[in-house]
């Protein structure tokens, strides 16, 4: 079965978690050099694999004398400065046996919110593959900040989903898959081999934990999955320790849980406004306006906007919600806060003679509005 669900599949995003390759002493090598030799086979088999790999942090804070995850920012720093080039080596190493290559991409949530950097990061992504240059991506740690963290390669996985136009996303985890209970304190705990929508019950079986040296747990990867639905694509969780846990993937073997994409794909942009775009913002809207973009698929004009929150420029990603607060969709803005203070809540006739100029009709086009599901 899951041969002919796979058999549209050609762009790979292989994300491997922490707990795959490394461990209390730092970066599991042989387990790296093993997982490097099944992505060379996908690549010979005519796959383009794209990795986002965790493990530069566990592979350096040894040397900082950290036990577990580090305790602060800085710290974490520190350490995927010292251990970045270790886990790029390790890749280097297990690839070119195979003589193949890899390169470096280092990322921060800036780096996909803004639009231009997005498609600038998506063209290197694109010359690489043609190239036949696998790419390795991790968040950029030595730079990141709480303001701009992805919050863990899961998240960051279903961005590049979408960045790299990828046909399925691949979570190697260190457990099997999504179970109806917790294994570890369950011994009859079932796996779930198939999910075909994500729903608060499924959200429910996630449980919270993470790792002592990753980020997230399955409550990340169930979201990555839902992220990844709504732009089409599946995902699949699998137990990156099991050996030949890949190939036996592509090979159709029921491994793993198996999130099944969306039925109606969300546009390439879209996605990203709703996923990736981080808002500054928000707009309080009337009952009209909120019915004229919910009910009847229409821009956000000015006349309907009542109060706004917070500080934005032209280009922003903000928040739109209805009188009582609540949100109900998001969108890029057409005008910057000082701008758009002085022209809420008037007709559309009247943006050019109040501000002298003006960028459209619409304050929110609706080809840059997603509602929220």
């Amino acid at each position: 079965m899951r041969k002919i669900l796979f058999s549209h599949v050609r762009r790979v995003v292989v994300k491997i978690g922490s707990g795959v390759v490394s461990n209390q002493n730092g970066l599991d090598v042989p387990r790296i050099a093993s997982l490097s030799q099944d992505v060379c086979a996908l690549l010979e088999r005519g796959y383009e694999i794209v990795l986002v790999s965790s493990g530069a942090v566990a592979a350096g804070k040894g040397d900082l004398g950290i036990v577990g995850r580090p305790p602060s920012i800085p710290l974490k720093q520190a350490a995927a400065a010292i251990g970045q080039s270790r886990l790029m080596r390790a890749y280097k190493e297990g690839f070119v046996v195979r003589e193949r290559k890899v390169a470096q991409v280092l990322l921060t949530r800036d780096d996909l919110a803004n639009r231009r950097r997005y498609l600038n990061a998506r063209n290197t992504l694109m010359t690489l593959l043609e190239y036949g240059i696998t790419p390795i991506i991790n968040e950029n740690d030595t730079v990141v900040v709480d303001e701009i963290r992805f919050g863990d390669n899961d998240n960051l996985s279903a961005m590049v989903t979408n960045l790299a136009e990828a046909n399925l996303l691949v979570i190697l985890s260190d457990v099997d898959g999504l179970f109806d209970s917790d294994p570890t304190r369950n011994p009859g705990a079932r796996l779930i081999p198939e999910v075909e929508r994500i729903t608060p019950e499924i959200e429910a079986m996630a449980g919270t934990a993470g790792t002592a040296l990753g980020t997230g747990g399955m409550v990340t990867k169930i979201k990555a999955a839902k992220r990844a639905a709504l732009y089409g694509v599946g995902t699949v969780v699998l137990n990156g320790r099991t050996p030949g846990a890949l190939t036996r993937l592509f090979d159709g073997e029921d491994l793993g849980t198996y999130f099944l994409p969306g039925n109606n794909r969300m546009a390439a942009k879209k996605h990203w406004i709703a996923f990736t775009k981080k808002p500054r913002g928000k707009l309080f809207v009337d009952d009209g306006a909120k019915r004229a973009v919910l009910d009847g698929g229409k821009s956000l004009l000015p006349s309907g906007i009542n109060g706004v929150e917070g500080g934005f420029d032209r280009g922003d990603a903000v928040r739109l919600c209805d009188q009582n607060g609540v949100e109900f969709a998001k969108g890029v803005i057409n005008y910057a806060l000082p701008e758009l203070l002085r022209i809420m809540g008037k007709k559309t006739g009247e943006i050019e003679k109040i501000l002298g100029y003006k960028y459209g009709d619409e304050v929110i086009h609706r080809d840059n509005l997603v509602l929220k599901k």
